[in-house]
């Protein structure tokens, strides 16, 4: 049945709906786009992980070419939509970044067997949680899944500035870092200030081009270093082993609840800048698929060696850029991402973008997904109550957070609770949400209603 898209809000103008084809050469561009601003974060925690435990290059190379193999299966399930899996919108996946402290914990005491084992034992949460979305929808409001999007922009947004603070080489003056990323930044506006669809289809492309144009004649872009050997990665089930220590399953349980929260944001977000409406029963089926494909993801990425995974908020970025929401370029997003885990040789020079292009790319996508938190947040107005919610879930979020040694020396249990900004400010929001009285009506009777 189709949807009224939503009244209020105004949301950024759509070339092609969720349910538009495009033609081979747009697909394809937009495609590339949309794995261009997210092949990073997908590979970026599997780097992290290894870098803290001291992996071996071999054992890193598989664990990138895995994360990119699950986030184009993942990708694929979102955007097909089989029967009740998959949202059926633009949704992407990837490893998330929510795991890496429970992660970290489970590999210092185990290593990868141990990871990966409690990666899969606890990833039926997000199935026993599945028959209870309705119930949470009603605490989960559009202004709690707008808190929850705009922490999970305004949390990335710093991750983005190392790339542009840091030398870019040896021989470069400090400022070229910004002037890098500046120029991206400029090119990709340019091209949507043009008015012409192709050239808002192309943007990011051409920012990009333009940045690593401008380092190759400058002599700072470098060949990309090797993370391995082979040529090939052939995915293998358990390849590392599985161990489980009862110790970490709530931890793990616990992060699973955040990412399944912090998913729902994030398509309530996409719903809304798809132009679809973010309640009734359609809005519903497409959350429950959303979360049901996350927990296929999640399992078959523990099986293979990847960590877990959870849905995107970076494609709402691109959406609002190029104006595509279109979930059928799903398919194309899903064969280049997989095509790069299969042959690490191509990953490794897009993970090898220069960092100020990255940086200038990333300030640009993450601030939109921030934006796509302020929408769903003035979706329904913002009353007193509202702001006070508003207030202390982003102070909460981004304050405790930013007290890394207060919150190690705490119980476990709420260091889990608080070391992450989305998870310490959506729970904020959840309960606020829960516990605080809606305003009373004005009676219509009112004295300010009657005639003089």
């Amino acid at each position: 049945m189709e949807e009224t898209p939503l009244p209020s809000a105004p949301l950024p103008t759509l070339l092609y709906g969720p349910d538009d084809r495009l033609p081979l050469g747009t697909g394809v561009l937009v495609s590339l786009q949309q794995v261009a601003a997210m092949v990073v974060g997908v590979v970026t925690p599997a780097l992290i992980l290894s870098n803290a435990l001291h992996f071996p290059a071999s054992d890193t190379a598989y664990l990138v070419s895995m994360a990119l193999i699950a986030a184009g299966f993942g990708t694929f399930l979102q955007t097909s939509r089989f029967g009740p899996v998959g949202s059926g919108l633009l949704s992407v996946a990837g490893t998330s970044f929510a795991f890496l402290q429970p992660l970290i914990n489970a590999g210092s005491a185990g290593g990868l067997p141990l990871m990966f084992g409690m990666s899969l034992v606890c990833a039926p949460t997000l199935f026993i949680f599945l028959p209870f979305l309705s119930r949470l929808r009603r605490v989960f409001t559009p202004l709690v899944s707008g808190i929850v999007v705009l922490l999970i922009g305004l949390s990335i947004i710093p991750e983005a500035m190392p790339g542009i603070a840091a030398p870019i080489s040896p021989d470069a003056p400090v400022w070229a870092g910004g002037a890098i990323a500046a120029t991206v930044i400029a090119v990709v506006l340019i091209a949507q200030s043009m008015g012409s669809s192709k050239a808002r289809l192309s943007s990011i492309l051409w920012g990009v081009l333009a940045g690593y144009v401008v380092c190759a004649a400058c002599g700072w872009l470098h060949h990309p270093t090797g993370l391995g050997g082979s040529w090939v990665t052939v995915p293998r089930v358990l390849r590392n082993g599985f161990a489980f220590q009862g110790k970490f399953v709530l931890p793990f349980a616990f992060i699973y609840v955040a990412s399944l929260l912090e998913a729902l944001g994030d398509m309530t977000a996409t719903s809304q800048l798809s132009g679809l409406a973010t309640s009734g029963p359609s809005y519903s089926a497409r959350l429950r698929g959303g979360v049901l494909s996350d927990g296929i993801t999640c399992v078959l990425s523990g099986i293979f060696g990847s960590f877990p995974s959870t849905t995107y908020a970076q494609n709402n970025g691109v959406i609002q850029i190029t104006g595509v929401a279109s979930r059928h370029i799903g398919k194309w997003m899903a064969a280049i991402l997989v095509l790069l885990g299969l042959f690490p040789v191509v990953a490794q020079w897009v993970t090898a973008m220069p960092p100020p292009v990255l940086g200038g790319m990333a300030i640009l996508l993450f601030g939109l997904v921030s934006v796509s938190g302020l929408r769903l947040i003035l979706l329904a107005g913002l009353n007193h109550r509202d702001g006070l919610i508003v207030a202390l879930s982003l102070g909460i979020g981004l304050g405790v957070t930013s007290q890394a040694a207060w919150v190690h020396s705490l119980h476990p249990i709420l260091q889990t609770f608080l070391e992450s900004s989305v998870s310490a400010g959506g729970m904020t929001a959840l309960l606020l949400n829960l516990v605080l009285p809606h305003p009373k009506a004005r009676p219509v009777n009112d004295a300010s209603t009657r005639e003089s």
